[in-house]
């Protein structure tokens, strides 16, 4: 089973998709973790994403992923994608990877938020700079100003709100039209990401038990 999961910043995608790869035993692929890692290792990958705020060159991105994306789906688990792929590019190479491998997309979920709440809910988010945990103030706040580890709590600079700006600005121009293109498709399934948790986490476990 090949799962893509889409939404905006803050749409709450990465929650979910975790409450699924749970459920359904999958192998959970986090686009922007992965592009954290990256940065951590290579100056331009940094450059790049943290400082300029702009998306990874496609091919450049989709070569890096590929090996660990291969791997787990060769020993016969399924896969769910959390904000991958996010231009008519990447798909292009993920569907034709896919030909290949004789692999079948089954179902691409769209997590639906607004500009605003996106806006609201990445500005109080806060990681903690010792152990990488993330805390959200309103959702998720620490017990104290501190991490649990003791750890300072930062906030990125692409959770500051020019740079949410300017990352929703990209979304809606190279992720949107993909959306026309699953739907075409047969595979999009659309689903408001602004209600509880819960609420939205049994929708989707319906729709991929469906």
């Amino acid at each position: 089973m090949i799962i893509i999961l889409i939404g905006p910043q803050g749409s709450g995608k990465g929650t979910q998709a975790r409450l699924l790869a749970e459920k359904f035993n999958l192998f959970y692929f986090e686009m922007g973790s992965f592009l954290r890692e990256l940065a951590k290792k290579n100056p331009l990958v940094d450059k790049i994403i943290n400082k300029k705020g702009e998306l990874l060159p496609d091919d450049m991105f989709f070569f890096a992923m590929k090996e660990l994306l291969g791997k787990n789906i060769s020993e016969n688990r399924g896969v769910i994608l959390d904000g991958f792929p996010r231009t008519l590019r990447q798909y292009d190479l993920l569907k034709n990877w896919f030909s290949e491998e004789k692999i079948k997309m089954d179902i691409v979920i769209f997590l639906d938020i607004s500009k605003g709440e996106t806006i609201r809910r990445l500005s109080a988010r806060r990681v903690c700079e010792k152990c990488g945990k993330n805390y959200n103030l309103i959702t998720n706040p620490p017990l104290e100003d501190l991490c649990k580890c003791k750890g300072k709590l930062i906030q990125r600079d692409d959770d500051k709100p020019a740079q949410i700006e300017k990352r929703l600005q990209i979304f809606s121009q190279n992720t949107k039209p993909l959306l026309d293109l699953f739907n075409k498709e047969g595979v999009l399934y659309k689903v408001d990401g602004e209600r509880p948790i819960d609420e939205i986490q049994r929708d989707l476990v319906r729709i991929v038990e469906g």
